[in-house]
């Protein structure tokens, strides 16, 4: 396996942050609808944020079975 030039990461490592980046907005997502949900805010705003929470997921998920090997059991 041939080695990446230094100040490269491989693509693995690129995956783990990208997904980690994902996490951390799915997490700040999470927070911020609870924080409007209980001021009471706009429903319409609460609906969009719970879209991109949930397109979130599923970016993670695709990350998750990309960095993760198959294994058949």
């Amino acid at each position: 396996m041939a080695e990446n030039p230094p100040g490269q990461m491989k693509t693995e490592d690129v995956l783990r942050v990208e997904l980690e980046t994902f996490r951390q907005e799915h997490r700040d997502l999470d927070q911020a609808i609870a924080a409007l949900d209980a001021t009471g805010a706009d429903v319409l705003t609460i609906r969009r944020l719970k879209k991109q929470k949930l397109s979130l997921k599923d970016k993670i998920a695709v990350l998750e079975d990309r960095i993760t090997p198959d294994i058949i059991a």
